[in-house]
């Protein structure tokens, strides 16, 4: 083993495999690229070298590093806890450190730790426990996925687990913090008492919040109570199954998304290890924007039919923004995913496999309300779905949406689109005077400069061709990139970190046309370089002619003219 964990963790795994538990992946020459998860974009910006294990974002992030800098970024923490996420994936040991060298964060994923411990322990060691496990039993779950899954107990003591908590050397102020106690000063109480437990797990797999039910029907507590916002837990982003599931949502290019726990549970246990849960019923824009790392495809499996408006509705509305492909899987009525799976696997899939786009859904339930014989029910029809129909981004789905509504109402589709066009998008409507200027912008590149790029790129993915180049053809570069060309040319023995940075930007960049001759690409960037130089000198001396006009230095200008003459043909003859 190295001195150096971070050494030893990189030494052990691979970039391209870390990015790719939360990315699709695509092989794009010698790199792997995919669409940025860190902004919405139609075409792949994002890009992953294996021999430099580096990525890049030539998009609206632009920004890149190595293993380390993208769990950071992807996961949102700091520095020390993207170590333990990648030493845990290496399987690097590393030394403990004091309380007071560890960070908050870290203390906070020990306590939901040793929490998740103790919600075991007292599930399968105490008597209490026993009701709950047999409950769980008879359920239908499984030992093993009781195991998997790290359900627990919360005894009835009003403090059990703060005084477990407190004996383990943490502090109040850290316990309430965490989520798991409330109270204030002395005076801290569980806030799970009686109850079972389901830890909520984040993409690494760490246990960061709790979800609570109770065990007796008679109990007259709210049935289900969750951690509340902490550092760590944050609800509008956790989906409950995605650190089990994420595998298989894009081995199987969908996700399903239901309501409960036991629901993705049971799924998982029956072989539907794509299903998870949005811990209630509503998708925000951040559970989207994870989604979307792994699938564009989400099946919705809970009651639409009460969500009519509220909070699934606009999550439905936002995944269709972002040009997510929503369906819905229609079920019998009182009936769950968890009922549906336990009684026939075979009945469950047959319901994914039947699951229909949610424009479909909204047809059918708003053309139910109508009567669309009568030319008023035609028009209360069309005003409520066609704002449905606006919210499809692809034009092509969109107008296939158009002609089937054109055809139910027995109008000409012609007159639909003319309404389509009256309907105004909320989005629009919002949108004030300075929407988006908080974004990134990138400053457009010169064609020199882009050829500059190519011709070096060229190089690093070929290797030997920089030999080629003579002293006089290099010197055609701006000074950073020669000095990347000496390197490449072994003329050079070490860069600078400013010119690392660079080398390791020029190793990821988008470079089409991979398929043709080096050589022959190489000498052709060269030449463009040179006409580059020659233009831009025609143009000086252009400008200089005109000055020696308005001047009548007419000696100058005859100088001038025959420069101008002279860069003209130097033009011509490359």
């Amino acid at each position: 083993m190295t001195d150096s964990p971070i050494q030893d963790i990189k030494n052990r795994l691979d970039i391209v495999e870390v990015v790719r538990e939360y990315v699709n992946l695509e092989k794009a020459g010698a790199n792997f690229r995919a669409l940025c998860p860190f902004h919405s974009e139609k075409t792949p910006s994002f890009f992953v070298n294996s021999s430099r294990q580096i990525w890049r974002c030539f998009g609206q992030c632009n920004e890149g590093g190595d293993m380390f800098q993208f769990v950071m970024k992807i996961e949102g923490v700091e520095f020390g806890d993207a170590l333990r996420i990648l030493a845990k994936k290496a399987g690097v040991e590393l030394k403990k450190q004091s309380p007071e060298m560890e960070t908050k964060r870290k203390r906070l994923f020990d306590i939901c730790e040793v929490t998740t411990l103790f919600f075991e322990n007292q599930l399968h060691r105490s008597k209490k426990g026993e009701a709950a496990k047999k409950y769980l039993l008879e359920r239908g779950i499984t030992e093993e996925s009781i195991k998997e899954w790290r359900l627990g107990y919360a005894p009835t003591a009003k403090d059990g687990l703060s005084n477990f908590l407190i004996g383990e050397g943490y502090k109040k102020e850290e316990i309430i913090e965490a989520g798991v106690s409330v109270g204030k000063g002395e005076r801290i109480y569980d806030r799970f008492r009686g109850r079972i437990i389901f830890p909520i797990f984040n993409l690494s797999g760490h246990p960061v919040g709790f979800g609570g039910r109770v065990l007796l029907k008679e109990d007259e507590r709210a049935k289900y109570i969750n951690t509340p916002a902490t550092l760590l837990y944050d609800k509008s982003g956790i989906m409950y199954g995605i650190y089990q599931g994420k595998v298989d949502i894009r081995k199987e290019g969908y996700a399903v998304v239901a309501e409960g726990y036991t629901d993705v549970i049971l799924c998982h246990q029956a072989g539907f290890k794509n299903v998870i849960s949005a811990s209630g019923t509503a998708l925000t824009p951040k559970m989207l924007d994870i989604l979307g790392r792994y699938t564009k495809k989400v099946l919705t499996a809970f009651d639409m039919d009460e969500a009519g408006g509220s909070a699934t509705k606009k999550g439905i509305d936002i995944a269709l923004e972002k040009e997510f492909d929503i369906r819905v899987i229609i079920m019998p009525e009182k009936e769950d995913p968890a009922d549906i799976v336990s009684r026939n696997p075979k009945e469950w899939r047959r319901y994914i496999q039947e699951a229909k786009p949610v424009i479909n859904f909204y047809f059918k339930n708003i053309l139910s309300k109508y009567d669309i014989s009568d030319p008023h029910g035609k028009r209360e029809a069309a005003r409520e779905i066609l704002p449905e129909i606006k919210k499809i981004r692809n034009s092509i789905e969109r107008s296939h949406f158009v002609s089937e509504l054109a055809q139910i109402l027995g109008v000409t589709e012609e007159s639909v689109f003319e309404e389509l066009e009256k309907v105004r998008e909320k989005k629009e409507e919002n949108k004030g005077p300075d929407a988006g200027s908080g974004e990134k912008k990138n400053f457009q590149k010169t064609r020199r400069e882009l050829l500059e790029e190519r011709a070096v790129a060229l190089c690093i993915r070929n290797e030997g061709l920089s030999d080629s180049l003579e002293k006089d053809e290099v010197s055609l570069f701006k000074k950073e990139i020669g000095k990347i060309f000496s390197y490449l040319k072994k003329e050079e023995k070490s860069l600078s970190e400013k010119e690392k940075d660079l080398l390791d930007y020029l190793s990821l960049l988008p470079c089409t046309g991979d398929e043709v001759k080096p050589e022959k690409e190489l000498q052709t960037c060269l030449k463009e370089i040179k006409k580059e130089d020659i233009k831009k000198k025609l143009r000086k001396t252009e400008e200089m002619i005109r000055e020696a006009e308005r001047e009548g230095d007419e000696k100058r200008e005859e100088e001038l003219i025959k420069k101008f003459r002279d860069y003209s043909k130097e033009l011509q003859a490359l």
